[in-house]
């Protein structure tokens, strides 16, 4: 279910709304230049590390091969900080959407759970 083509546009989806909650908490929480540096540079090394890591056997090019578990962990750090920065950021709301489809895709992606954790 995990390569099925509506999992992996919203897979994407979640992706790029993440890396905007980790910018948009930088651009909310500070001011002057800060502000600035955080709005970019937090989406961008969430980014980096997102297209860093790989587990053997995983279609994705990458140049760190790591173990399923240890991808598997980036994910949940990534996407939970995501859910948490749009919380801190004063949108709970987006939050807790942003949470709420992010399980539906982990719910829908047990087949690929299930290959990393195998890894």
């Amino acid at each position: 279910m995990a390569s099925h083509p509506v999992n992996l546009a919203l897979r994407f989806l979640l992706e790029l709304a993440a890396l905007f909650a980790l910018g948009f908490w930088g651009w909310t929480e500070y001011s002057g230049a800060r502000r600035i540096i955080l709005a970019i540079a937090l989406p961008l090394v969430a980014a980096i590390l997102w297209g860093t890591f790989r587990v053997p056997g995983d279609p994705k090019e990458a140049p760190v091969a790591v173990p399923g578990i240890v991808r598997l962990v980036y994910e949940f750090v990534f996407f939970g900080a995501a859910t948490w920065a749009l919380y801190a950021a004063g949108r709970p709301k987006w939050g807790l959407i942003l949470g709420v489809l992010v399980v539906i895709h982990y719910l829908t992606s047990y087949d690929r759970i299930s290959w990393l954790l195998k890894q």
